[in-house]
């Protein structure tokens, strides 16, 4: 496969992530999150607030998880704002309006981000379209697609993580800067996937690039791994790839290509037998891993 150019990547990303929601006046995702945030209350002077979406749409049957943040006539909601605690809805079919999921309800997480989120957490067994509902906010919503699994590339829940020889400190293997986290690169470049995972123990793969996202999600997302990593030790063993090949963000890196990614951030969490018991797309802070790794059992 040809290097993907960093612009079509990151138009990828964008369109991912920043959702299929058309909300005029609503400031959108782009690449990985999005900087940005407005304050003030939820969709100000009395009107409803909008959804937006902050997952891609790499959804198959099984659990999905659907973050999503909040946006106003001013644009995104920050954490300054007065935002609820819990959002709470239902999930209907996007074609009959049929109810398929009377009561989801998410908690607020990322309060250390520029623009907090909410992950719901719903089981979808049929391949299908379908819209968010909830309550609060504007009637349309905010519609997604659960597809085949033969027709998504990324690995999800249940697979074996592909393993990957990706660039590490000793070996960048043509990827440069290895780590673009500052001030200082993040400690998971000691090892390849491969070498991971061949090791028996859970693994935290995380792809995102912090240079070029330093306070919407990836930058965030990886000292959040950082964090939740230092509390539980070796118990785990965490690997970063970067997305880009080069400081000017030019080639996309192997890693990317090598795990069928269209967007950033992710994370896959996998059990010491190398499949993945939980995936994190897009947005997660430390709550949401910690939640993660202890599916894998560790703690």
């Amino acid at each position: 496969m040809p290097p993907i150019p960093r612009r079509a990547f990151v138009r990828g990303a964008a369109h991912a992530i920043a959702g299929l929601v058309a909300v005029p006046a609503v400031g959108a995702l782009a690449g990985c999150g999005g900087d940005g945030a407005a304050e003030g209350p939820a969709g100000g002077d009395g009107a409803p607030f909008q959804l937006v979406q902050r997952f891609p749409q790499v959804l198959v049957p099984g659990r999905v998880r659907l973050p999503v943040s909040l946006g106003g006539t001013a644009g995104l909601l920050g954490a300054g704002a007065a935002l609820p605690d819990v959002l709470e809805g239902r999930i209907v079919d996007a074609l009959d309006g049929r109810t398929v999921a009377g009561s989801v309800s998410a908690r607020r997480h990322g309060d250390s981000l520029a623009v907090p989120y909410w992950p719901f957490l719903v089981d979808l067994d049929a391949v299908g379209t379908y819209t968010l509902l909830v309550d609060g906010a504007a009637p349309e919503g905010a519609s997604f697609s659960v597809q085949d699994r033969a027709a998504v590339t990324v690995a999800g829940v249940g697979d074996a993580l592909p393993p990957h020889d990706g660039p590490t400190t000793a070996d960048p293997r043509g990827v440069s800067p290895v780590c673009t986290r500052t001030p200082a690169p993040c400690p998971f470049h000691a090892v390849t996937l491969r070498e991971a995972l061949a090791a028996g123990r859970p693994v935290a793969y995380l792809v995102g690039t912090p240079a070029h996202c330093s306070t919407g999600t990836c930058a965030p997302g990886l000292d959040a791994l950082m964090e939740v990593a230092a509390r539980v030790g070796g118990a785990v063993t965490c690997v970063h790839a970067e997305v880009y090949a080069d400081e000017a963000a030019t080639v996309v890196a192997p890693a990317v290509e090598a795990a069928g990614l269209t967007y950033e951030p992710a994370l896959w969490v996998t059990g010491a037998d190398g499949r993945i018991v939980a995936r994190l797309d897009a947005v997660f802070d430390a709550g949401e891993i910690a939640d993660a790794l202890a599916s894998a059992g560790v703690s």
